[in-house]
């Protein structure tokens, strides 16, 4: 009997090319899905930009006027885009002018990859020209960093980066890159995406007896509130969200960036918490009996005291990140986990319910303050315009469908507070660090990220001109980006704190300020000016309609206040309606 003989075919050979470590780095952004980078050229990255030179049908660069623009921009475009966002900048000042926006995307959890370069590694250390140790410097304001000093170890970094900035809780990761890498030939094997490393686990084991506990507790409130914070938007959970509160018929209040997670006018959406919050949840935290924590980290400018904050309830939080867990708030059940993954099981176990007494009670205290508060600031009986009234005109133009884009003052609390958002990743904003500067850059970035989208940048005299160099990333891209100015001639969340705490001696907060009309069209940007009441609506709108960027400067009444405000050192229960 004949057998027949098995015919051994070869193993297929991995195709290998010689490559620089320069191409590499491309290489591996089009294999991560990048589409655009956010950069600025110098001597110790030129050869990536050499071979970026080859690329430029496949990546789209954009050059920012300033490294710092550059990395807000990147952040913009990562928060409109769900995306990682990219950042070039050369070494020794180049890399140290992305410091604020890596602190400023570290605090917020902004998923971004920045590639700096750096001296050859034979200077490591000799202070040579534009060198620094970016690698310490950085260390406390990013998720990860690391030094390339070999071409080979490229793309397994870049791999690790990618996979570190976007997942569990997202946040800033720096690649620095000697020169001589970037220049170095190696034998390339091709890009593998990266899916795990070895003792980094980005979400934690969802223990499923702390789920169950949690439901048991909700189900046995009689004053039960939900506050949810930038994670639910991080987590994607925004539609299980939305089906646990209406199951659980809880009321439901917001941090500044959880801001449009739902609707704005959804009737279990309280309003906004913290120090320039909505008065009833601020108040009434301090009365119900569980309260729900649901992806965000008790800053202190949301618990106000932390020893007066809600000692009276139980507290459920949930969070991807185990660190935030019983950091700043105890937590009477943690449940650690991605959100997208833990709420579905919570919403599962917890009884169809509703409370409209103690509903009644937060329509009661936002009742309290229209009358206090917001009708004076919607629509003032002064001559003078208020900000309020700007975001009122503003939301009637957008229909709550626009990208919002603030820099950081008493400006960002009012659009904040009255900017109607009816869809998910639409507040852009400087959260934990309170970053001036952040918004015109940031808008740029965010209209990238979302390009079927308006977007719109509200920003301070002040915090305009520490980036206003970014109207000539505007004009060279001929992107659409409308902003306005809210001109009250102080910086102005400066200003109501020294008139409320330290007797009115305004120590230089009165800022003078360009012609932001004439400046905006040096860059080729038309812009108007309005002093009064009766031009603001059709100067909005011709802002709307404008076909491309567009600066309306608005002046608004200069002394004037952002409340209800809860005074530092004081319990949210203190909050002052004036």
């Amino acid at each position: 009997m004949e057998v027949a003989q098995e015919t051994l075919t070869a193993p297929k050979q991995t195709a290998i090319i010689e490559m620089t470590g320069s191409q590499a780095v491309l290489d591996a952004l089009i294999h991560e899905g990048v589409d655009t980078i956010f950069g600025y050229p110098g001597g110790a990255i030129m050869p990536i930009y050499d071979a970026l030179y080859d690329y430029n049908d496949k990546l789209n660069h954009i050059l920012v006027r300033h490294e710092q623009g550059g990395i807000h921009a990147g952040q913009g475009y990562a928060r409109t885009s769900g995306k990682v966002g990219v950042v070039f900048a050369t070494s020794g000042p180049g890399a140290t002018n992305l410091v604020t926006g890596l602190a400023d995307a570290q605090i917020d959890s902004t998923p971004l990859v920045c590639i700096t370069g750096q001296v050859f590694a034979h200077l490591l250390g000799t202070d040579a020209f534009q060198e620094t140790d970016v690698i310490n410097i950085t260390t406390p304001i990013t998720k990860w960093n690391y030094q390339v000093t070999d071409a080979r170890e490229i793309p397994e970094v870049l791999a690790k980066a990618f996979y570190i900035a976007k997942s569990g809780r997202p946040g800033p990761v720096l690649i620095d890159i000697t020169k001589n890498a970037q220049v170095q030939k190696f034998e390339y094997k091709g890009y593998k995406q990266c899916d795990h490393i070895r003792s980094y686990r980005p979400k934690p084991i969802v223990r499923s007896q702390y789920i169950q506990q949690a439901a048991e507790l909700i189900n046995s409130a009689k004053k039960p509130f939900v506050i949810w914070g930038q994670g639910v938007i991080l987590g994607g959970a925004e539609e299980e969200f939305k089906a646990f509160i209406e199951k659980g018929g809880i009321p439901s209040a917001w941090t500044i960036l959880g801001a449009g997670a739902i609707p704005t006018d959804h009737n279990l959406n309280v309003g906004m918490l913290g120090m320039h919050g909505n008065y009833g949840p601020n108040v009434l935290t301090n009365e119900c009996d569980v309260l729900i924590a649901i992806g965000m980290r008790f800053d202190d400018r949301v618990t106000g005291r932390l020893d007066k904050y809600a000692k009276q309830a139980k507290v459920i939080h949930l969070d991807i990140d185990p660190a935030e867990i019983d950091k700043n708030v105890k937590a009477t059940v943690p449940v650690w986990g991605d959100c997208k993954e833990t709420l579905p099981m919570l919403t599962e176990l917890i009884q169809q319910k509703s409370y409209p007494e103690w509903l009644e009670k937060f329509k009661e205290h936002t009742r309290q303050e229209v009358e206090a508060v917001i009708e004076k600031e919607l629509n003032p009986a002064t001559d003078e315009m208020t900000m309020g009234e700007v975001i009122k005109e503003l939301n009637v133009l957008t229909k709550g469908d626009a990208v919002i884009v603030t820099d950081v003052g008493q400006h960002q609390m009012v659009a904040c507070r009255y900017a109607t958002l009816n869809k998910t990743r639409s507040n852009v904003t400087s959260g934990g660090l309170g970053t001036m500067g952040f918004a015109l850059p940031a808008a740029i970035g965010a209209k990238f990220g979302a390009q079927h989208r308006d977007v719109i940048a509200v920003i301070g005299d002040g915090g305009f001109q520490m980036t206003l160099q970014e109207l000539g990333t505007i004009m060279q891209t001929g992107i659409d980006i409308k902003i306005i100015i809210l001109n009250n001639s102080f910086l102005g969340m400066v200003r109501q704190w020294q008139e409320l705490f330290n007797e009115r001696r305004y120590s230089f907060v009165d800022i003078q300020s360009p012609d932001f009309v004439a400046l905006a069209a040096a860059y080729g940007i038309p812009g108007k000016a309005v002093k009064e009441r009766k031009d603001l609506k059709s100067s909005l709108k011709e802002m709307m309609d404008s076909k491309g960027s567009f600066l309306l400067e608005v002046a608004v009444t200069k002394e004037n206040n952002v409340f209800p405000m809860v005074p530092q050192g004081c319990s949210v229960a203190e909050i002052r309606l004036k």
